[in-house]
């Protein structure tokens, strides 16, 4: 197998933009009908994300042991789709025939069997993966909502429980999909700490033009059904050293941290809880949305919280970026920083602390491999 020309026949094929997932999902459809239950009845948002991820993984294979657990993830992921072997070959057979149709005389026969192998090696990675979570974990959970609150015009509090039990850490986040999106599944990680009774909260903002949000933001009501997903992410999590925290999110983007600090105030020893600063950035004071319930919180002596608005010159607090905010209150030595927000906003957080001196493995942030972390998407 040769990692140059996957590489560089991907480069060439990409090159033709959107007319690439065009042919891909139109060669699948029709040669494989029966996968098109599985995609969204719309496909607008889908665009490139599959063909895309797959020339991306596929064309670097020669460092898969690298996104191993990624692909693995992956994998499991794609159960709550119905996604069995059978579907892997066909989505294999798609991309080879949409290689084939690009790339043209380029197209040889050496290149379509180094193609082919590389796709086999990553699917066979995501198969097993996939059979192996079968043997213990269901394909997903079905919900409902107990409860929401239009905390502000652009954002949702819900609580959901699932009707089974639902095993997640604070920082990791679940796969949701509402009744009035189909197939539409987001990530939004978990508000509150596991509950005795299962149910937990979570915090949905709305982005615009979202294909998800916005129904979540205005329509989901008490007893509607919902379908959750496996918990995923490993990253964003409470350090086990007992270390101090600092804590930068950008909107619902708190969402993790609220849930790390209702586990760290459950903690009966003192001596177990480390200190831990809070910044939470908005556009505007309105959507600091858990403003009271953060500043009640600061009775306790190991919290502290700062509210910082970007877009409202009257404010009396902190204004500006919250990174940059954040990483100007420093020096943060000693300090884990977990980081949770939009793409944008995490880069530049990031980009501020570690220009602040906070070495970069102190730093926490989480994708779950797609294109916004771990606060929630579209």
């Amino acid at each position: 197998m040769d990692p140059v020309a996957l590489k560089n026949s991907w480069a060439v094929v990409a090159k033709s933009g959107d007319e690439v997932p065009l042919f891909f999902y139109s060669h699948l459809f029709l040669s494989h009908p029966e996968v098109r239950e599985m995609f969204p009845v719309s496909m607008a948002a889908q665009r490139d994300k599959l063909v895309g991820a797959l020339g991306a993984v596929v064309s670097n294979v020669a460092q898969v042991d690298e996104v191993v657990p990624f692909l693995q993830q992956l994998g499991r992921d794609h159960r709550r789709f119905g996604a069995v072997a059978e579907h892997y070959s066909a989505v294999g057979g798609s991309l080879l025939a949409t290689l084939q149709h690009f790339l043209g005389a380029a197209w040889t026969a050496e290149l379509a069997a180094d193609w082919a192998e590389a796709y086999g090696l990553v699917a066979t990675v995501m198969v097993q993966a996939a059979e192996e979570a079968a043997e213990d974990s269901p394909a997903w959970w079905s919900g409902e909502v107990l409860g929401v609150d239009r905390r502000t015009m652009d954002v949702t509090i819900v609580q959901i429980r699932p009707e089974r039990p639902l095993d997640y850490q604070p920082g990791q986040s679940v796969a949701l999909e509402i009744p009035y999106r189909p197939r539409r599944w987001r990530y939004y990680s978990p508000a509150s700490a596991p509950r005795d009774d299962g149910s937990f909260e979570l915090h949905i903002g709305l982005v615009p033009g979202g294909q998800v949000s916005g129904p979540a933001v205005r329509s989901l009501k008490r007893g509607d059904p919902v379908r959750l997903g496996a918990p995923v992410g490993d990253s964003l999590k409470l350090p086990a050293g007992g270390q101090d925290i600092l804590m930068v999110a950008g909107g619902t983007g708190l969402a993790p941290f609220r849930a790390m600090l209702e586990q760290l105030d459950r903690r009966t020893q003192p001596a177990e809880v480390p200190r831990v600063h809070l910044f939470h950035g908005a556009r505007m004071p309105w959507n600091l949305y858990e403003h009271k319930q953060l500043s009640n919180l600061t009775q306790r002596p190991w919290f502290r919280y700062t509210g910082v608005v970007s877009d409202d010159k009257s404010f009396p607090g902190p204004r500006g970026p919250v990174g940059t905010v954040a990483a100007d209150h420093g020096p943060w030595a000693g300090h884990t920083a977990l980081v949770c927000g939009s793409p944008g906003m995490v880069r530049q957080t990031v980009e501020e602390l570690t220009g602040a001196g906070v070495p970069a493995a102190d730093i926490r942030t989480e994708s779950l491999g797609t294109t916004t972390s771990a606060g929630g998407q579209q």
